[in-house]
């Protein structure tokens, strides 16, 4: 890769990291299913006026908007409102490479190879250390729920790959318009009409600012530099820098929020990181090639981008934040 390429590739990794810590501001300001409704909207308007008609059937739309828009997006932002750091969310989220590589495994027929089994089970050992790290003093339910995030992230890798989009930008503009309405009446019907009015009420050049990060950096800028770098550079190239996430996660955290960073979580971010790293550029080998349609089905389970949702190392899954 090119110099400027490889910086492009740096600040879209530096971009999504930090978009972790603009979250945790953001949920001062917003109910958190209100909160991920806006960033959608936003990121899809008015940007689907200008990225043209969706590339790939609806059903790939709808269902990744479902999955990765209202139930990763949703989980994500509630986990980090109960109490969830912002840094370390933005390590655990990485474990979706494992849930990934595990859908894979039986929605695509794909047969992990040895590294990448030994790469889950590293990831799933740092999961387990972030774990009792977090449980020794943080709230667990918020750990689960980010959890979970991370294994919808998995579900909407597998749904991306099937629908194996041309344009990752195109892809994710037109996504973006599917979780709004259901993320608005989940958030009337759980957090109350009352509080909503009152945060929209509320809204001032901060609170507007957040919501431009999270829809136009995170999302039109973010998937558009890495579309940008995926069209000129193999994907085994572009998609290690997303590995640089939780540790611009965790670094701006600890510098903007002053969030403690205790040697464990460092042991279970060097286990994770790993880990991910094994699982997610480990070639796979399919047991039945023929179950696999269309291209950008094939192996390398996708690289996450926490909070952001960024593409993955396997041609045309999504990857944050």
């Amino acid at each position: 890769m090119r110099p400027l390429h490889i910086a492009l590739a740096a600040l879209v990794a530096a971009v999504w990291g930090v978009n972790f810590v603009v979250i945790e501001v953001g949920l001062g300001h917003f109910p958190p299913l209100l909160f991920s409704a806006l960033r959608f909207l936003v990121a899809a308007l008015p940007a689907v006026f200008f990225v043209g008609r969706p590339k790939v059937a609806w059903k790939w739309i709808v269902g990744v908007g479902l999955v990765l828009g209202v139930a990763k997006f949703g989980l994500l932002f509630i986990g980090m409102d109960r109490g969830m750091p912002a840094g370390l969310s933005s390590l655990v989220l990485q474990v979706q490479a494992v849930f990934t590589a595990l859908f894979a495994a039986v929605a695509l027929g794909e047969r992990p190879g040895r590294t990448r089994v030994l790469g889950m089970g590293v990831a799933l050992a740092g999961i387990g250390v972030a774990a009792v790290d977090e449980g020794a003093g943080g709230p667990v339910l918020a750990f689960v729920l980010v959890i979970a995030a991370a294994a919808c992230w998995g579900v909407s890798n597998v749904l991306t790959r099937k629908a194996a989009p041309p344009d990752s930008l195109n892809f994710m503009v037109w996504v973006s318009t599917v979780p709004v309405l259901p993320l608005l009446g989940l958030s009337l019907l759980f957090e109350g009409w009352d509080r909503d009015a009152e945060a929209l009420a509320g809204l001032d050049w901060s609170g507007a600012g957040i919501i431009v990060y999270v829809a136009w950096i995170t999302t039109v800028f973010g998937f558009g530099a890495w579309g940008f770098l995926l069209r000129h550079h193999p994907a085994s190239s572009v998609a290690p820098f997303t590995l640089l996430v939780p540790v611009f996660g965790m670094s701006s955290a600890a510098l903007l929020l002053g969030e403690s960073v205790s040697p464990l979580r460092w042991c279970a971010a060097a286990l994770l990181v790993g880990g991910v790293a094994l699982t997610s550029l480990a070639g796979a080998r399919r047991i039945r090639p023929a179950v696999v349609a269309g291209p950008g089905a094939g192996a390398g389970a996708g690289v996450g981008a926490p909070g952001a949702g960024a593409p993955g190392a396997g041609a045309g899954s999504l990857s944050r934040r």
